[in-house]
């Protein structure tokens, strides 16, 4: 089998970040093949950035057992999906004066760095199907995560109808057709969040229709202690903020909240990230200080690659899947 990424990496990255990150390819590597389990997070915007290419690829072929995202990369892998064409690229972004962003916002284009998500193919497509979603469950008395309404929708095949990528583009297709278990924390801090939450202030759904983040942390707490057993499960950090720091919470709340004091180390850690080492953040904080906080124990394998996740993870997830 021919491996032109491994050997590229292999034969140039011999130093610094470079080195940090073949190391971490081949642990996670070595974590899976000795039969460990392996959660990804999601910070920033990794949807919009397109990882979702390569992310379906790890999914199918079940290189990962667990996502926690943020909301926005919940939406943002679909928005994509059904308003590729509608989105614009605006390379100088960084010249862009106080008016040029206005202009953008009038002409319904929602910056994310270099690119802009449009406002009414990509959120207002979503809300169409999501809303009715929603408001069947209520009346039907039911409840779900954010991440199961979005299942729900993908799988009955409304949004088909809009599709501007290859379906084998979207980590969420993937996910979804794998029913990949998804923690979303702070769910409520997206756009969709903020859409169901007008439909609560104008009456027309309860907050109750949908599932809290406590009860994501309990759903997590009984994966982790259904999986953690054998080689352990290993965590596969991107970015920093919410979407890492509430699923790695979940080994101190069991172990001494619980009191259950069998229960085993994230036991494989690696970060991507572009936070330098700095005072009181979380994000910018090395692996070894989460030994002080009962994430981590004092033989995981420990790696951070510090770096931009949009160059670093496409390569560290094609080294994987080759191997």
């Amino acid at each position: 089998m021919s491996k032109p990424i491994t050997e590229f990496i292999e034969k140039y990255y011999l130093h610094f970040n470079a080195a940090a990150l073949v190391d971490a390819s081949k642990g996670y590597v070595a974590h899976l093949k000795d039969g460990g389990k392996m959660m990804i997070t999601l910070a920033g915007a990794m949807s919009t950035a397109e990882l979702g290419k390569i992310l379906a690829e790890m999914i199918r072929q079940g290189k990962v057992d667990f996502i926690s995202c943020t909301g926005a990369n919940l939406e943002e892998d679909l928005m994509n999906l059904v308003a590729h064409s509608h989105y614009e690229r605006v390379p100088h972004y960084r010249d862009l004066t106080a008016q040029d962003e206005w202009d953008l916002l009038e002409r319904g284009l929602n910056r994310v760095t270099d690119t802009c998500i449009p406002e009414e193919e990509a959120f207002r497509r979503l809300q169409k199907h999501i809303v009715e979603i929603w408001k069947d469950a209520e009346a039907k008395g039911e409840r779900y995560f954010p991440h199961e309404f979005m299942y729900k929708m993908i799988l009955s095949g409304v949004l088909e109808q809009y599709y501007e990528i290859p379906r084998e583009n979207s980590w969420m297709i993937a996910a979804a057709e794998a029913n990949l278990p998804i923690v979303v924390p702070g769910w409520e801090d997206s756009t969709m969040g903020n859409i169901f939450a007008s439909y609560c202030i104008k009456g027309e759904l309860k907050p109750t229709t949908m599932k809290s983040g406590i009860e994501y942390m309990t759903y997590l707490a009984d994966w982790y202690t259904k999986n953690s057993g054998g080689k352990g499960v290993g965590f596969f950090q991107i970015g920093g903020g919410i979407a890492g720091d509430f699923p790695i919470c979940v080994v101190p709340m069991l172990y001494q909240d619980m009191e259950m004091h069998d229960i085993p180390f994230w036991s494989y850690f690696c970060q991507i990230s572009d936070s330098t080492t700095s005072y009181g953040s979380y994000s910018g904080a090395v692996p070894n200080e989460k030994i002080t906080w009962g994430k981590l124990d004092i033989t995981t394998p420990k790696f951070i690659v510090e770096s931009d996740a949009t160059i670093c993870a496409p390569l560290m997830f094609s080294y994987i899947l080759e191997n």
